[in-house]
């Protein structure tokens, strides 16, 4: 298997435009590796954290003060079809379409074997390493230059190597400009919802945070039947693009002088079955989790023993600290976090592609832009001025 030469998106600078390069060197796949041609890929607000040079302990940091790594791919929604695979890989063949996921699923670890968890002790996301785990080196290369990737999967590239464990075979008739968005936020908060909160049908479910990942919490509440899907956020221009995602009340916390879980608490007769907290915000966290209801009220009102469900999702900053009452977990509230929605991405996204397929779950109106590869500096313009929510990035056009 030869090397392959392809053009490529490369940050030098942080928070400057990317800019087009022709990779001289897309080395083959070596152990356990799979070398895929990109098809469609894109952005979500991870990628544009980093981009942004926000991210904790990254690598960029080194990257940037040292000529021998020059460069970071800031990418990690794709579509691929398999080009070549390396040694040990059975499951994937060339011709294959794929889903890479910034996380990985090895299959052999205690996380793996577990019925529960998806955090994969070997292949679960790095931030800090942009080289490959076989070999301790990058695939990529400028005129002899190492280039680094990013969280494993560098989709910004005609051309990327990739983990055999953080690829997902997928259903060949699904489209691949439509199936990319699953290998990030919207995942992550369909998951959030239908794996972690279980709102039963009929239940009541508030979403704090009506961006993309809140909007798939949203979605999977819709899916689930729920009665009474409520959105909070600050932003009233979400509200309307909030009810094509099944969110029939809004709550805009600016609006009231009082905390919002008690407005929350009074709409909904004490709380609501369940809360999906999408924004990141240790303060909305705390109202997500004091906005459902304690075990005693849903005795008394309802007549069942379950007190209400409380999922975390956005990631906060490092040094915030969750603060509540103990006597609001003592009354029977739970709460939960969740990475990457609990899917196992290759064990469990083929059955999120088949929802799609089925047109249970809808993808379409997750993606607001389409922009050719020349042009992917629009997707984080779009992106950074809060224009829209999943921009397509056509390597084809």
């Amino acid at each position: 298997m030869s090397s392959t030469a392809g053009l490529r998106r490369v940050a030098w600078e942080a928070g400057k435009p990317l800019v087009m390069e022709r990779v001289e060197d897309v080395a083959p796949p070596q152990t356990m590796e799979v070398r895929i041609k990109v098809k469609y890929t894109s952005l979500c607000h991870t990628g544009l954290y980093f981009w942004e040079a926000k991210g904790q302990t990254f690598v960029p940091s080194h990257i940037w003060s040292r000529s021998s790594w020059p460069s970071l791919h800031y990418d990690k929604l794709l579509h691929r079809i398999v080009e070549s695979v390396g040694e040990g890989v059975t499951d994937l063949k060339a011709g294959d379409h794929v889903l890479p996921v910034f996380t990985g699923e090895c299959g052999e670890c205690g996380h793996c074997k577990s019925e529960e968890s998806n955090m994969c002790d070997l292949l679960r996301i790095n931030t800090d390493r942009g080289v490959m785990l076989s070999d301790g080196k990058s695939r990529f290369s400028i005129k002899g230059t190492p280039i680094s990737n990013f969280l494993g999967t560098s989709t910004f590239s005609e051309f990327t190597v990739v983990h055999s464990g953080c690829l997902v075979k997928i259903n060949p008739l699904a489209p691949l400009d439509k199936v990319c968005i699953l290998g990030c936020g919207i995942s992550t908060g369909l998951g959030a919802t239908l794996n972690v909160a279980k709102p039963k049908k009929g239940s009541t479910v508030a979403v704090f945070g009506l961006g993309a990942v809140g909007l798939a919490a949203a979605e999977g509440a819709r899916i689930a039947g729920a009665s009474r899907i409520i959105g909070v956020d600050l932003n009233p221009s979400m509200f309307e693009e909030a009810k094509k995602f099944g969110v029939n009340e809004f709550v805009n916390p600016k609006e009231h002088d009082r905390p919002v879980q008690e407005v929350i608490a009074e709409i909904t007769n004490g709380g609501v079955d369940r809360s999906i907290e999408c924004t990141g915000n240790v303060n909305a966290m705390i109202s997500a989790f004091e906005c459902v209801h304690d075990g005693l009220i849903t005795r008394f009102w309802k007549g069942k023993w379950d007190g209400g469900v409380a999922v975390l999702v956005g990631v906060p900053n490092k040094e915030a600290v969750f603060m509540t009452k103990p006597i609001n977990i003592l009354n029977e509230r739970t709460l939960k976090g969740t990475f990457f929605g609990n899917y196992k991405p290759r064990t469990d996204l083929p059955s999120v592609v088949d929802m799609y397929m089925s047109k249970k779950l809808q993808l379409k109106k997750f993606i607001t832009h389409k922009v050719p590869f020349s042009e992917i500096n629009k997707a984080f313009d779009y992106m950074l001025n809060g224009e829209g929510l999943r921009c397509i990035i056509s390597m084809e056009d």
